[in-house]
């Protein structure tokens, strides 16, 4: 979707959800950039989860689908992905071989709580395939054999469906909606959109169980009274901004602008501090692997340099980096990885993570939406070290859980591969790195939960008791009770 595409780009993907594995064996892509082709490395993987599930899912009557919809199936992805990639996720050959182990298993964690601070759908009036539904775009112009399925590409975003991939399908216990705001297009969402999302989810649980953010736009014109307005009308849990400008086509952006910017930015700073709205997102990092030459001028406000200076400036506003600034699509993984190996850096990821040390500041934090969604899948002692950079600099207590679902289907998997990752020793040993623990040690609920539920207030008792027995609740269960699992899906592109 993006402007940087080439046309033959555009011609190499075909629709995620054809594939229904329990975790991904190809970057997914939700239209804004190229995913890269299946590695060999992934390919293998793939293979070894098809032979796994006709090992134990046949004898007991099982189709390959079915299998890999169950607890056992996802147990079983996971060590197709040890198999490949070396011991990287705690898990026991008896989860896949027995459905009473993978129960326990899965006993452990059932008190767990998970907050995610990233998550999308569309507005329901997009339904033109520029610039935002990517489904009717990619059957356009680069799949055309998925034009039979328009009836239901734009479902795939839609409310409805969100509802059911985070509340039903997932162990999300609270998301914050987000959105993407663009210069001259609908936003995916307006924000008296997510606040009207907000409401109705919260009036029929009858707890707090979704949060929202209100976009900023700093530059356009208009774009303090609309921050204003969001003040007033919609009481934002929180603030998304985009410092690229416009993330459709950032090369072309008019309005580009810096997180230290004192005349353009500071003011907003201040009106926010005084309503007491001080939570600051902005997406960092995530940009072309040729960002120098597609986007020269605009790229180093993709980075992070700006971020330490307007921290120690605001002291009462927290700054959450979106994607951590992890710079890379993956579309080189082999690359980004060996040097990773090498040197211990990650862009720019390395450089958030110094922050707090070279300015003195508590009040920046990191968030892992697709970062971690796609090197987990790719690279996952990449993943690992990029989580660890993140806990050593940034402090346990300052790393957020977020999965920028539904662009990559139910979040569900990428909780599973959180709770079974662990840093192997030989990269905790070189660079200082923590040890993960279980599936619900402290540093891991930290993660999921207690980091998120400080910063927006989700901690006290009155949250939890809410949450616990409300509508939700219930329809989980009875969800649960129809014994439907998972669809597996990824609603998104990957490259032929």
């Amino acid at each position: 979707m993006s402007n940087w595409l080439s046309d033959e780009e555009m011609k190499s993907v075909t629709g995620a959800e054809r594939r229904e594995s329990p975790i991904p064996t190809q970057v997914v892509s939700n239209g804004e950039f190229t995913p890269m082709p299946q590695t060999a490395s992934q390919r293998r993987v793939e293979q070894s989860i098809d032979s796994l599930a006709d090992r134990y899912g046949k004898p007991r009557g099982l189709s390959r689908r079915d299998f890999l919809r169950s607890a056992s199936g996802m147990a079983a992805a996971f060590l197709a992905m040890n198999e490949v990639y070396g011991p990287v996720f705690d898990v026991s050959t008896a989860e896949a071989a027995d459905f009473g182990a993978a129960a326990d298993r899965a006993a452990r964690t059932k008190n767990q709580r998970i907050f995610d601070d990233q998550t999308h759908f569309n507005r329901d009036d997009l339904r033109n395939p520029e610039p935002i539904d990517v489904g009717r775009f990619a059957a356009k112009h680069w799949n055309p054999d998925m034009i039979d399925e328009m009836g239901i590409i734009h479902e795939r975003f839609q409310f409805e469906n969100y509802l059911k991939e985070v509340y039903l399908d997932s162990e999300t216990d609270v998301a914050l909606l987000s959105t993407v705001p663009f210069e001259d297009r609908p936003w995916l969402l307006s924000n008296e959109q997510m606040a009207l999302s907000r409401d109705l989810v919260n009036g029929i649980a009858g707890s707090r169980r979704m949060l929202i953010h209100s976009a900023f736009t700093p530059g356009i014109e208009g774009w303090m009274d609309d921050a204003e307005e969001a003040i007033e009308r919609f009481r934002p849990d929180s603030w998304k901004g985009y410092t690229i400008g416009d993330p459709l086509a950032p090369a072309q952006s008019k309005h580009p602008w810096r997180l230290d910017d004192e005349k353009l930015v500071y003011p907003f700073y201040e009106r926010i501090q005084k309503a007491g709205i001080t939570t600051v997102c902005v997406h960092k990092g995530l940009i072309p692997r040729d960002y120098e030459k597609s986007m020269p001028g605009v790229w180093k406000h993709a980075t992070v340099e700006d971020v330490g200076q307007a921290a120690k400036d605001w002291p009462g506003l927290d700054f959450v980096i979106y994607h951590s600034g992890f710079r890379a699509f993956v579309e080189i993984p082999e690359l980004e990885s060996a040097s990773f190996e090498q040197t211990g850096y990650i862009r720019w990821v390395s450089d958030l993570a110094r922050i707090p040390e070279d300015y003195g500041v508590t009040n920046v934090y990191g968030e892992i939406g697709t970062s971690f969604a796609n090197t987990v899948v790719t690279h996952p002692r990449l993943a690992a070290g990029m989580i660890g950079t993140l806990l050593r600099g940034l402090g346990h207590d300052h790393l957020l859980w977020g999965t920028d679902s539904t662009w990559y289907g139910s979040p569900q998997w990428q909780i599973e591969a959180f709770r079974r990752l662990e840093i192997p020793e030989d990269l905790r040993q070189r660079h200082g790195f923590p040890e993960l623990g279980g599936p619900d040690s402290a540093l891991k609920n930290a993660v999921f939960w207690d980091n998120g539920a400080k910063l927006y207030g989700l901690g006290g008792e009155d949250v939890l008791g809410s949450i616990d027995g409300d509508a939700i609740d219930s329809i989980r269960a009875d969800y649960r009770e129809t014994g439907i699992q998972r669809s597996n899906r990824a609603y998104g592109y990957v490259r032929v």
